[in-house]
């Protein structure tokens, strides 16, 4: 199995997510998914993305503002070097 990248592009995330790019769009401009814009695109660290995943099983409906995916809204940036 190839090594998967350390940054992703929308492409790769809806794959990952297997999800339209429309809703890792959506996700990324909410900032409910943890990414960062570099020029006019977004990226994510694929660490970022499993960490964001695993906190977050199943449907994230009606979530405190404690839960991870409501913090992601609040610190919006690839996580560099964890």
């Amino acid at each position: 199995m190839p090594k998967r990248q350390e940054v992703l592009t929308i492409a790769e995330v809806a794959e990952l997510l297997r999800i339209p790019r429309s809703s890792v769009y959506k996700l990324a401009q909410d900032g409910r998914i943890p990414c960062q814009k570099a020029g006019r695109q977004w990226r994510f660290s694929a660490r970022a993305i499993e960490d964001w995943l695993s906190a977050c099983p199943g449907s994230c409906g009606n979530r405190p503002a404690s839960h991870p995916c409501e913090q992601t809204r609040d610190n919006n940036l690839v996580r560099e070097g964890s």
